[in-house]
């Protein structure tokens, strides 16, 4: 059994001095370290993507952020990532979209997807734990996020096709 020890405070002092304390480490940027966070990030369930470029059509399996606490999470906190897969955010309706790599350790080139599945734009090799806000620079239905430097080597621009259920022809 664990015993909990709640600290009496008899005078005002101390009472000043507890909440000061409490008040700096509320302001602080660092979350409290959690299991979760630490640990390897079990992946989810994966859907299959296409994107045709013009030297051929690439596969990926992709994990599909459709809530908005996975879309806040994303590839927070995670370390690696598998060569051929992805994370797919599905913001529901077209708009203005902004990302950020915040908590975010791997590298990623963000590929900004239209409603018709045509690739609006590609933000190649982003800077992990950054908070500088990505734009995607019009309105879109969707975000990509693959390892850094894959859009590079794979020759996908913006104007190819992304295949998958999300998208309307």
């Amino acid at each position: 059994m664990t015993v909990i020890r709640v600290p009496v405070f008899r005078s005002a002092s101390k009472l000043l001095l507890a909440a000061c304390l409490a008040a700096l480490a509320a302001a602080t940027q660092l979350p409290p370290a959690r299991a979760q966070d630490t640990a390897p990030a079990a992946q989810a369930a994966t859907e299959p993507l296409a994107i045709v470029a013009k030297n051929g059509r690439h596969a990926f399996q992709v994990e599909v952020m459709r809530t908005d606490a996975q879309r806040a999470k994303g590839l927070m906190y995670r370390r690696s990532m598998p060569v051929d897969h992805g994370m797919l955010f599905d913001f529901e309706r077209p708009a203005p979209a902004t990302m950020w790599m915040k908590n975010t350790y791997l590298s990623l080139d963000m590929v900004f997807i239209r409603s018709d599945g045509s690739i609006a734009r590609i933000a190649a090799d982003t800077e992990p734990l950054s908070t500088k806000v990505i734009s995607s620079g019009e309105p879109v239905l969707a975000v990509l996020e693959l390892n850094a430097g894959t859009a590079a080597k794979l020759g996908i621009r913006a104007g190819d096709r992304v295949e998958h259920p999300m998208f309307k022809r």
